[in-house]
């Protein structure tokens, strides 16, 4: 029996001047909830496994940077689609003051040093459409992404 070929999947990437979505209502105020998917360059799949490998072993550097980011939580996968292709997906909540990754550390310039060589630039922007959570988690995430006196 054969595999059915799919075509090619297109990669189109936000502006990265974009607004963004609208957040949902159930996400709390102050906060954006994202979650973005980009193609990962051809064959570069053990480059993304190396990437991953490398924030597991630094996973306190990165832990340390949550704060200034204004970031609550973080979440990567890789997903194979239909049509052979690879693609990572990133979740993220996050304070709407986040000024994003900050690479003025050995730590962040290696994690954009990966994504450069390991994906297409940019990223396509999923539509939020609802957040839960218990009340406790969602004071700690609140927390979180506050912006900082």
């Amino acid at each position: 029996m054969t595999q059915p070929v799919y075509p090619p999947l297109p990669f189109q990437p936000s502006a990265p001047d974009s607004p963004g979505w609208p957040m949902p209502a159930s996400v709390p105020p102050g906060m954006r909830m994202e979650l973005s998917r980009a193609r990962l360059l051809d064959s570069r799949e053990a480059e993304f496994d190396n990437w991953m490998a490398m924030l597991h072993e630094r996973y306190d550097e990165c832990v340390a940077t949550l704060g200034r980011e204004l970031m609550a939580v973080e979440a990567t996968f890789l997903n194979q689609e239909a049509d052979g292709s690879w693609w990572m997906y990133h979740f993220q909540l996050l304070g709407e003051a986040s000024p994003g990754l900050i690479p003025d550390n050995p730590l962040d310039q290696a994690h954009l040093e990966y994504g450069m060589k390991t994906k297409h630039r940019g990223w396509e922007e999923l539509q939020p459409r609802f957040f839960l959570c218990p009340p406790a988690v969602r004071a700690a995430v609140e927390e979180a992404a506050a912006p900082r006196d």
